[in-house]
C-alpha cells in the first residue's frame, strides 16, 4: 500500500464538521465489507452504516497531498456514476486533469490504437465497483489507485481508500470541491481557501 504508511491525523478539520454531514458524506450503505469496516462509526437503527467524518477528512487532506505530486495532465479521474460525473468533469477542469465521466470505453489505458488513448500515472475512481473496468486497466498498467470507497466495496485494489458515501448527490459534489480546493493549495495555485472561488454547487449534479 503505497501511501498508507503516511496516513496519519490532522489536528483541524478541512471544513466544519456540520458540513460533512449535511452534505450525507457520512451516510454509507446497508451492507459493509470487511475492507471497510476500519473506516465505520456507527450502524444507524435502519441498518445504515455511517462513516467516520474524521477518517474521510483525513483521507481527503493525504490524497490531496498525494495528488498534488503528478503533473495533473497524467491524472485521470473517472466517474461512470450518474452523480460523480458533473463533479469530476468540474474537478477536472479546476485542477487540468484528464476526465472519463460516463462510459469507460474499454482500452483507454492499455490499447494505443483508441483514438481516447491515455497514459496516466495515478488514476482517481470515483466507486471501484462502478469503475472497474478503469480500475483493472490501472492495475494492469502498474498505476496507484485513488478511490472514493462507500461501506460496501471492496478495496483490496485501491491504494488510497476516501471513505466517502460515493452515490449521493451532494457528498459527491462535496468531496470533489474540497479535494480541488486543497490539491490547489498544495501545489501552491491558491494560497487559502477564500482563495478558492468555486462553490460546492458548482459540482453539485442537476437532478
Amino acid at each position: 500500500m503505497i501511501v498508507e504508511k503516511e496516513a496519519r491525523p490532522i489536528a483541524d478539520l478541512l471544513v466544519p464538521e456540520e458540513n460533512y454531514l449535511t452534505s450525507g458524506v457520512h451516510i454509507g450503505t446497508q451492507q459493509k465489507s470487511a475492507d471497510m469496516k476500519k473506516f465505520i462509526f456507527k450502524v444507524r437503527n435502519d441498518g445504515l452504516y455511517v462513516l467516520d467524518v474524521k477518517k474521510t477528512n483525513e483521507r481527503v487532506w493525504l490524497a490531496a497531498k498525494f495528488l498534488a505530486r503528478f503533473d495533473p495532465n497524467r491524472i485521470l479521474v473517472v466517474s461512470a456514476r450518474q452523480y460523480g460525473q458533473k463533479p469530476s468533469r468540474t474537478f477536472s477542469r479546476a485542477v487540468g486533469t484528464k476526465v472519463f465521466a460516463g462510459r469507460f470505453v474499454p482500452g483507454t489505458m492499455t490499447n494505443p490504437n483508441l483514438p481516447q488513448f491515455v497514459e496516466p500515472e495515478v488514476l482517481l475512481a470515483t466507486d471501484p465497483a462502478a469503475d472497474e473496468q478503469a480500475v483493472r486497466e490501472a492495475l494492469s498498467i502498474g498505476i496507484p489507485i485513488v478511490a472514493l470507497c462507500d461501506a460496501n466495496n471492496e478495496t483490496r485494489n485501491v491504494d488510497l481508500v476516501i471513505p466517502t458515501n460515493n452515490k449521493g448527490r451532494r457528498a459527491l459534489a462535496m468531496i470533489y470541491w474540497l479535494m480541488a480546493r486543497e490539491v490547489l493549495k498544495e501545489r501552491g495555485v491558491i494560497q487559502s481557501n477564500d482563495d478558492f472561488k468555486l462553490t460546492i454547487e458548482d459540482f453539485e449534479a442537476t437532478l
